[in-house]
């Protein structure tokens, strides 16, 4: 069995929990994702099934776009709410204004610094199993492009916007690098891909309905 499965993931559940339901449900091994979701995150996963893992580095490498909120005031230790909070102060004053400029400062090319809680390995492990245990190892920053990026409510303290990206790029880390700028630190409340590539969210299918009618092909 080849193809590609469109897969609309909860929150509270891994990628890979995914790739394994799925690899269960159509009782094969050669099964894998394209563009990690953090547990927290919903929306578009793109799975490939069989022979079709091959597109693995082409499917990796396209842009992809997601509703995000995040909630200034709050920084933690993983760019999220889910981590242990490490700063708080009160922004009932932040300036709209304010809030409008630092966004725009993030359109373009900008640079990253991948967070430790990220499945990135350094010398063989992965910097979330390294951060789990408090340790915590030198990242080197990486150019990615913001090429759109709006906001499309803002109720302090909390920001919702839309960002489209490219490959690489950590909503969770632009998120702690917006909040950076404003001084009062922030973290993303909650994330939902709706674009990878060619793929966009409408297509995708709940995990529990999946079934061979929704496996497609990509041209050869």
């Amino acid at each position: 069995m080849n193809g590609i499965v469109i897969i609309d993931k909860p929150s509270g559940i891994t990628s890979f929990d995914v790739v394994k339901k799925i690899r269960h449900k159509f009782k094969i091994k050669k099964v894998g994702h394209c563009g990690t979701l953090d547990p927290l995150a919903t929306g578009l996963l793109v799975v490939l099934l069989g022979s079709d893992t091959k597109l693995f580095s082409k499917f990796s490498a396209f842009d992809k776009a997601y509703l995000s909120t995040l909630k200034l005031g709050v920084a933690t230790e993983t760019g999220d709410c889910q981590g242990k909070i490490i700063s708080e102060c009160s922004v009932c004053d932040m300036p709209i204004s304010q809030i409008e400029e630092v966004f725009n400062e993030f359109k373009g090319e900008i640079n990253q610094i991948p967070p430790m809680f990220s499945a990135l390995k350094h010398k063989g492990k992965k910097l979330y199993e390294l951060a789990r245990q408090g340790i915590e190892v030198p990242r080197e920053k990486r150019s990615v492009k913001i090429i759109d990026l709006k906001i499309s409510k803002i109720h302090i303290p909390y920001i919702d916007f839309y960002v489209h990206c490219s490959k690489g790029t950590y909503i969770r880390t632009l998120a702690h690098d917006i909040g950076a700028k404003l001084g009062c630190g922030a973290c993303l409340t909650s994330l939902r891909r709706t674009m990878v590539g060619p793929f966009n969210i409408d297509e995708a299918v709940n995990m529990d309905s999946v079934d061979e009618s929704h496996i497609r092909h990509w041209p050869s």
